[in-house]
């Protein structure tokens, strides 16, 4: 038998089933081809060995021979020419990506911005949910600005100064937030800050290509006289705060200080951007009415998310304001994305007005304060030498101030080698910040494993303190 003429046979009948298949297609073996084509297992392995050479075929160990794909598709791809399309990488991407990443397994979460599992009300929205996919009506498309029985909703917790009409359904509060900037400033304009504040807020401005000057607050929410003065010396137009529960401090604006905020506000003709989100993680008393329902003349704008006190999921929150800053807002969300999935909204509707709403903030309050106390027991008796952070009404985190001259972001990376989460207070702040701090989140782990958690966190500062 002509060995040259069998391995011609085989070459040419593999590169005709290369060419009908498509790349990753699995080949005759070479104990089939030495049966069809009568030729030696020897001369079919060179007739394969020729074609890996030359790109057609591939063979990997164990598995056979298959269709090999093309070169182009096979090299390396070379992306580094986006590095000059894109330009700078916008500040701020990587603290937002930090605070939104999932905790490794065998870890404890002092960090976090949503409720831990065990606390969300899944059963009771997936009850809605599932209620709200069956009405055909729910997959139609509704008014842009949302339904208008879910905004009246949202409207009467503002206060009695804002209508339905005002308000538009937003998903989620950062959104609602990124669409407000937008709407109401220009690239160049100077937006005011709580020092320190949400750390979202500072990421979405400098995405905006806004000015940020920060304000300097205390244990009773930002200081009005330094409020004035920011607006005298920027021209700012824009002050955005968190009056109640503040993320990161857990402050709350005081009530002294109310009308001089307000004041303030109207005084240099600008617009408060309340970023109420906490309304709903009340622990100790009641909280204070917003700030938009002392407003007559249209400078706050009100900004109210579900997202933290319900579920991650829970992508619904509204953003409201009067005369022609409504308008814009409303125009602004149109060009986001249109509107809100309507099932989605009809079954937030259906949550927020039924008495499963009020049993869960009731029974969420109880689990914070439970959770807030195991956290600070930890503390006293883990970590005496931590100045005591103030105690927060409300919220989800507690603002610890650390020894000076603790680097609070390699703290944050050594208790991660040590098994605990927590957040390093530098990014939260607009300028340098005047002290060390660590924000503990409360929310994101149960009672039981606080006591550890610290602990975990102690032997992290022992390391880092000494150098060890």
């Amino acid at each position: 038998m002509n060995d040259g003429n069998a391995a011609d046979r085989v070459i040419q009948d593999l590169r005709g089933l290369v060419a009908a298949a498509d790349p990753g297609t699995r080949l005759p073996s070479v104990r089939e081809l030495t049966a069809r084509h009568q030729a030696s297992p020897v001369t079919v392995a060179e007739a394969v060995r020729q074609l890996v050479a030359q790109g057609l075929i591939e063979t990997r160990s164990g598995k056979g021979t298959f269709v090999a794909a093309p070169p182009d598709e096979r090299r390396t791809p070379d992306l580094s020419w986006q590095t000059v399309a894109l330009g700078a990488r916008r500040p701020g991407e990587e603290e937002m990506q930090a605070l939104l990443a999932l905790p490794r397994p065998g870890t404890i979460p002092l960090s976090g911005g949503y409720l831990d599992t065990d606390l969300q009300p899944a059963a009771a929205l997936g009850a809605a949910l599932s209620r709200a996919a069956r009405q055909p009506a729910a997959w139609q498309r509704g008014p842009a600005e949302g339904r208008e029985d879910l905004r009246a909703w949202f409207a009467r917790q503002a206060g009695a100064r804002l209508r339905a009409d005002d308000m538009v359904i937003c998903p989620g509060g950062q959104a609602a937030l990124s669409s407000a900037l937008r709407a109401l400033t220009a690239p160049g304009d100077t937006l005011l800050v709580e020092s320190p504040t949400y750390l979202g807020a500072l990421a979405a401005a400098r995405a905006a290509g806004l000015r940020v000057v920060p304000v300097p607050a205390d244990a009773d929410g930002v200081l009005p006289d330094q409020l004035a003065a920011a607006f005298a010396r920027t021209g700012a137009r824009l002050f955005y705060c968190q009056p109640l529960y503040a993320n990161p401090t857990g402050a709350t604006l005081a009530a002294h200080r109310r009308a001089e905020v307000a004041d303030a506000t109207r005084d240099a003709g600008a617009f408060l951007i309340e970023d109420d989100y906490a309304r709903d993680l009340t622990i100790d008393g009641e909280a204070p009415p917003p700030l938009a329902a002392d407003d007559p003349d249209g400078h706050v704008i009100y900004l109210r998310s579900l997202t933290k006190s319900a579920a991650p999921g829970l992508r619904v929150a509204a953003i409201g304001a009067r005369g022609p800053a409504g308008a814009r807002l409303r125009s602004a969300r149109l060009l986001d994305d249109f509107f809100v999935a309507g099932p989605l909204q009809q079954a937030t509707l259906e949550f927020v007005t039924a008495p499963a709403w009020t049993r869960h903030r009731r029974t969420l309050s109880t689990a914070l304060r439970t959770r807030r106390e195991a956290l600070l027991t930890a503390l006293h008796r883990h970590l005496p030498g931590l100045a005591s952070p103030a105690i927060p009404r409300g919220g989800l985190h507690l603002w610890a101030r650390l020894p000076d001259g603790t680097d609070d972001v390699a703290l944050a990376v050594a208790a991660a080698a040590e098994g605990v989460i927590v957040f390093p207070g530098r990014p939260w702040y607009a300028a340098e910040p005047l002290a060390p701090h660590l924000r503990l989140t409360y929310a994101a782990a149960p009672p039981h494993l606080m006591d550890e958690a610290v602990r975990r966190l102690t032997r992290a500062l022992g390391k880092e303190t000494t150098g060890s």
